[in-house]
């Protein structure tokens, strides 16, 4: 009976050519309405930093300059520095630079420095959901030190920040989501 169906041939109602361009559409309707955020002035927004908590942070919230600390990312999800050394209070220039080819929508990447009281998996689970603030949630504010736009391809920005002035180890991430727990983190260990 369903072989006098159109396009039926041995038991597969649609042709090869038929799946291939539903699997595609599929997908494409899957990046562009789950996995983006809203082009537009955020993409041209310079890097930001947060205000660091009282206790961990010198009088000015942000420097003029800093020692510089170049990191690299791209689409293996790793850092190319994953320990930073600094002293309590030391001026900190750090650039980011995405050398991945991978397009922004599903495989941007920032640089976000919390404190170290942070649950990482809490932040990670927040940031999933934080597309518009490119993936740094409002519900963390008190924990971000310092933050970068989100990057695509061959993009670069700088955050300019204070290291806490309370000896330790501060995690830094990429909150992309997925992109921490596939290692995509480090450490600025003020001594």
């Amino acid at each position: 009976m369903l072989s006098a169906l159109p396009g039926y041939t041995h038991g597969i109602l649609m042709n090869k050519t038929s799946r291939i361009i539903l699997g595609i559409n599929v997908i494409a309707a899957l990046a562009l309405t789950g996995c983006g955020r809203p082009q537009g002035d955020a993409d041209t927004a310079a890097a930001t930093t947060a205000p660091a908590s009282a206790a961990n942070a010198p009088a000015a919230t942000k420097p003029a300059t800093g020692r510089a600390i170049t990191i690299t990312a791209n689409d293996t999800m790793k850092f190319s520095l994953t320990e930073i050394h600094a002293k309590p209070g030391e001026a900190l220039a750090v650039t980011l630079t995405n050398e991945g080819t991978v397009p922004k929508f599903s495989m941007g990447h920032n640089w976000v420095l919390l404190t170290a009281d942070t649950d990482l998996l809490a932040f990670a689970s927040e940031a999933a959901t934080a597309a518009a603030t490119d993936y740094v949630p409002a519900s963390f504010k008190d924990h971000v030190l310092a933050s970068t736009k989100l990057l695509g391809p061959k993009e670069s920005a700088t955050v300019l920040f204070y290291a806490p002035t309370k000896p330790g180890h501060y995690p830094f991430l990429c909150a992309f989501p997925g992109h921490m727990q596939v290692g995509m983190k480090g450490e600025l260990i003020v001594e």
